[in-house]
């Protein structure tokens, strides 16, 4: 775990983003164990091989995750957005995310990099 992306979480002025940007970190790693985390662009963003998988964003009414390498994935109705290669989704405070699910979708997109 790399400790700037521990602390971009921890510096998260809302909690409920603090939790869902750590859960959404746990569903990358164990969809990917050999992640490499590094902070780029001031967001979390996750790689395997040195190539992207995923990164984490915050606003101030969400949390965003975006999964790269998506074109080839059968991806739930409304659940993301953005174009073919990469889709994102947008977590508002009381949502919830089936964290299986999303480490599936996560293996699946990284499985090629």
């Amino acid at each position: 775990m790399n400790q700037e992306v521990t602390d971009f979480i921890n510096a998260l002025k809302e909690p409920w983003q603090g939790v869902l940007a750590t859960n959404l970190r746990e569903v990358v790693h164990k969809a990917i164990p050999d992640v490499q985390e590094r902070i780029q662009y001031k967001k979390p963003h996750f790689l395997k091989n040195g190539k992207y998988a995923a990164v984490i964003s915050t606003s101030k009414a969400a949390v965003s995750f975006t999964i790269f390498n998506t074109v080839t994935l059968d991806l739930p109705e409304g659940m993301f957005d953005e174009p073919p290669e990469r889709k994102t989704m947008k977590l508002r405070k009381g949502d919830t995310i089936d964290l299986k699910q999303l480490v599936s979708l996560v293996s699946q997109a990284s499985a090629v990099l």
